[in-house]
């Protein structure tokens, strides 16, 4: 097996065919190694007997699958703690972003396996999360380090997510019990209309490598990562306050359009696209690097593993 230099770095074996969490079962330090200088490993080539496997893969890699709580995206569950990659209409692209990053703990590792390649689109492009830190201009930098990000949602509407889908419980005391213990303000308005605010990290250090990289979703929280026509009805129909999310500065100011829109040109400046080959495999340190989704046509089916929970709180 020769290892390729770049991002994603590619793992190939040296015969076609092997099965990759038998291969990966006495590499888990050298795989380690490997992502954390790397940021991604992309495992091409190598045989999985459908998505149990690909779960056996990671835990032979970390040693405990996450649920996925406190939702922002709908997906499904496939097998044990293997899910659907974002459910998103096909014909819209996902924007670049780390996983959970609008929260204050997230999974430090992120795994995806392509088990149907799309007709055509349906890329997975990849970022460093390092090098966007660096780009953004010093001044909007800074002043996202001192306010942070304010992440403010509104549940009930029936355009986004159900509170009940977010925090998987129809129990309000449960709900409550959350976002005490995470630091998450909320409110209700009657039994079925929920708001919650929370602010949290713009940018993180690595707690490995004391990288400092920028770990946020206000771009892809905010308003203006929809559609004009989108945008305007929302208002118009519920009111900013009121939209399903949107995201401000953590003093409750604003995030002007004009700065997301350079935090967005940055991502794009740095991503890196590589065409999904069926049984790819893609590992990411999801602190280090992150993703998103091209938009689509005909059949595509990717699912998703993440392990290693990790607490802003530890940085």
């Amino acid at each position: 097996m020769e290892p390729k230099t770049g991002m994603p770095l590619l793992l190939s074996p040296q015969i076609g065919g092997e099965n990759l969490t038998a291969w990966a079962a006495s590499k888990r330090d050298l795989l380690t190694k490997l992502l954390l200088e790397n940021g991604a490993i992309l495992c091409r080539g190598f045989r999985l007997d459908g998505v149990t496997d690909f779960e056996r893969f990671i835990a032979k890699l970390s040693n405990e699958l996450l649920d996925y709580s406190y939702r922002s995206t709908p997906r499904s569950e496939v097998s044990g703690k293997i899910y659907t990659s974002t459910e998103y209409p096909p014909d819209q692209d996902i924007p670049m972003h780390s996983e959970m990053s609008y929260t204050r703990s997230w999974p430090r590792k992120i795994w995806f396996y392509s088990v149907k390649v799309a007709e055509s689109g349906g890329e997975t492009p990849i970022a460093d999360n390092r090098k966007v830190f660096q780009q953004i201009d010093p001044k909007i930098r800074q002043t996202f380090v001192d306010k942070g990000v304010m992440y403010v949602r509104n549940y009930g509407s029936g355009i986004d997510l159900p509170w009940e889908n977010v925090f998987q419980t129809a129990d309000r005391a449960e709900v409550e019990a959350y976002c005490r213990s995470a630091g998450i303000e909320f409110e209700w308005n009657g039994e079925t209309e929920l708001r919650t605010r929370q602010v949290c990290q713009a940018t993180a250090r690595h707690p490995e490598t004391g990288e400092e990289i920028w770990f946020n979703q206000a771009h892809l929280f905010h308003v203006s990562s929809l559609s004009p026509a989108m945008r305007d009805f929302l208002i118009e129909e519920f009111g900013e306050e009121g939209l399903p999310r949107n995201t401000y500065f953590g003093d409750h100011s604003p995030i002007e359009e004009s700065v997301l829109d350079e935090i967005r040109q940055v991502y794009a400046r740095n991503q890196v696209v590589f065409p999904w080959q069926e049984g790819d495999v893609l590992m990411l340190d999801n602190m280090l690097v992150a993703h998103g989704r091209r938009s689509y046509t005909g059949s595509r089916k990717v699912v998703v593993g993440m392990a290693e929970p990790w607490s802003g709180e530890a940085l």
